[in-house]
């Protein structure tokens, strides 16, 4: 079993880079355009995302960040 929940974890680690990096893209993109002074609202969505997928790894490998992020 422990094999498996380190195979999820890994998962869950690679999703989060995607988002960060699907993250920054809307920020250069917004940059780029010039659209507002304010983050846009996917970027903040992707964000919350990234944090909710950094949980779940750090839940399923049972570390004590587990219980501070």
């Amino acid at each position: 079993m422990e094999e498996k929940l380190e195979d999820i974890k890994n998962r869950l680690e690679q999703i989060s880079e995607e988002l960060g990096d699907i993250g920054m893209e809307a920020l250069r993109e917004a940059l780029q355009a010039e659209v507002t002074a304010t983050r846009p609202e996917i970027e903040k969505r992707l964000t919350r995302a990234r944090r909710a997928v950094d949980k779940a790894a750090a839940i399923v490998s049972g570390g004590p960040q587990s219980t501070v992020l």
